[in-house]
């Protein structure tokens, strides 16, 4: 254990004032954010820089987050901004070779076939919209320790306490330093330059990420972007400046003239590729997300959408730890314990496609659209599954539900007029069990109201659903008739088969189980 981590006296009862206290304003720990305070939990977040994102970085969200960010509530204010695109084309030699898309137009149960290309300053302007709390700015935490009842935290030297930390604060992470917690990985000799510009060319403009090859390389990628915008990615030997960038583009898109008439933000960064050794701290107390445990190359746009993930996948978590307190400290290491198994491995696989990705610029623009297509489960986000653990019994199947797998945006014919998909309705940070009508179905009583149970009756062809609403359940995956399938908190589908009792008991332990609950 890193000195400093575990220094509160054991003796001292619990000072919590907080329930989460997050470090970083990011995309990440906005979502953390607002997903905790929808949950009831109470908040602070702290950010050291002076003020909002104004522009750059991240640049599109995927299949997956888009489904995300619509349950958390956020999705209706980003579409109308963004620019959909969902192919990817290869230019060489002055012409189009290829497009492609089927990866993103193949992709089964989501109202979601394509990027939503948007900057990440107009994802945290809606994020921060819709939070009832104020972001603190130029609020650096310079230390944190943990006890096994709370985390002890210091801010410009006042001291608080919460029950929780998320350390959301970047790759630099701070918080993950004092934790002593290795940052794996490698740091290839790769260094790419950035450029969101606006221009005025006589080149086939189309909404598509074109891979541009010279010389047997594709070393410039064009992103399409809202307003109009473009954004370039351009690997450069020796010194990268925005001019040999600009040059380095119009050399590849010739025969055709571009002018760059306003340029809003110029980078450059050194591909990284790193993972956390451990997402939480011994106590799991403290828990990283987003970049703080995980950094990439940029390459199949991953970056903000495996953060929304994390983000995503850990708040539920935490409510239940902490509202549940008669079990808290067990099942809190349970839950957390299965948080790092399922997200370090998520980012283990992201840094591996990414890196896949960067590397193969080198070669024919061909080879990376291939790869683009041979990870398409990867970078849409909805291929995406968690091996067993505690809350994913892999050994469960009933019909086409395989527990493990994201759980498909089904559709309900409700009153036979009003059609209604699942991620519209569903509820964050709760079970939803499915239940066939067939079976009788015992969870645990401190669970009771953390679950919604609907019934799947056959009548014919149809599949009807019983919720507050009778509803009509449409849909390509046949309900299993005498199972239950079981979806967790994050929309990912925990258990499938005919003993929903055993799942609940896998993370609970709870002797006392209500064995009058049933539906």
């Amino acid at each position: 254990m890193a000195s400093g981590i575990n220094d509160l006296e054991q003796c001292q009862p619990q000072r919590c004032e907080t329930d989460v206290i997050i470090v970083g304003a990011g995309p990440t720990g906005l979502c953390c954010a607002l997903l905790a305070r929808q949950l009831g939990l109470t908040v602070k977040i702290f950010e050291r820089r002076p003020g909002p994102l104004e522009a750059g970085r991240a640049d599109a969200l995927n299949a997956r987050t888009q489904q995300v960010l619509e349950i958390v509530g956020v999705l209706g204010d980003l579409r109308p901004k963004g620019l959909l695109c969902n192919t990817s084309s290869v230019f060489k030699d002055g012409e189009f070779q290829s497009r492609n898309n089927r990866w993103w137009t193949s992709i089964a149960d989501s109202a979601y076939k394509e990027f939503l290309m948007i900057g990440q300053a107009d994802v945290e302007r809606a994020l921060v919209k819709h939070l009832d709390i104020d972001v603190l700015y130029e609020t650096e935490v310079s230390k944190v320790s943990e006890s096994d009842r709370e985390v002890k935290v210091t801010v410009g030297g006042e001291t608080m306490y919460s029950k929780y930390l998320i350390a959301a604060d970047g790759g630099q992470s701070q918080i993950r330093k004092q934790l002593g917690i290795e940052f794996r990985g490698d740091m290839p000799n790769m260094r790419w330059a950035v450029l969101d510009t606006f221009i005025k060319t006589d080149f086939p403009v189309c909404n598509e990420i074109i891979s541009f090859e010279h010389n047997g390389q594709s070393r410039v990628s064009w992103i399409p972007r809202e307003r109009g915008m473009a954004r370039f990615y351009i690997l450069l030997e020796g010194e990268v400046t925005q001019e040999k960038s600009e040059k380095s583009i119009r050399k590849h898109m010739a025969p055709f003239n571009v002018e760059f008439s306003k340029t809003e933000w110029f980078s450059t960064y050194d591909v990284q590729e790193r993972v956390a050794a451990s997402f939480t701290s011994p106590l799991s107390k403290i828990i990283l997300a987003g970049d703080a445990s995980h950094i990439h190359a940029v390459n199949g746009g991953q970056g903000l959408n495996t953060g929304v993930a994390d983000a995503f996948g850990l708040v539920w978590r935490l409510a239940l730890a902490i509202r549940c307190t008669s079990y808290a400290e067990a099942l809190g290491q349970k839950l957390l314990c299965s948080y790092d198994i399922e997200r370090r491995k998520a980012a283990e696989t992201v840094v591996e496609v990414a890196g896949k990705l960067v590397r193969s610029t080198l070669r024919t623009a061909q080879e990376y659209v291939t790869i683009v297509e041979q990870k398409a489960a990867n970078i849409t986000g909805m291929g995406v599954k968690y091996a067993p653990n505690v809350l994913s019994t892999m050994e469960s199947c009933a019909g086409s539900f395989q527990a493990g797998s994201r759980f498909p945006d089904i559709s309900f014919l409700k009153s036979n007029v009003v059609l209604l998909r699942l991620y519209e309705i569903a509820r964050y940070g709760r079970f939803l069990i499915f239940n066939s009508g067939k079976m009788r179905i015992s969870v645990p009583s401190w669970l009771e109201d953390r679950i919604d149970i609907w019934t799947v009756t056959r009548d014919g062809e149809k599949w009807n659903v019983t919720t507050s609403t009778p509803a009509t359940l449409t849909t390509e995956h046949p309900f299993p008739e005498d199972a239950v399938v079981i979806m967790r908190p994050d929309f990912y589908i925990g258990y499938a088969g005919h003993d929903a009792t055993s799942y609940f008991n896998r993370f609970s332990n709870d002797p006392t189980i209500n064995a009058g609950t049933s539906n």
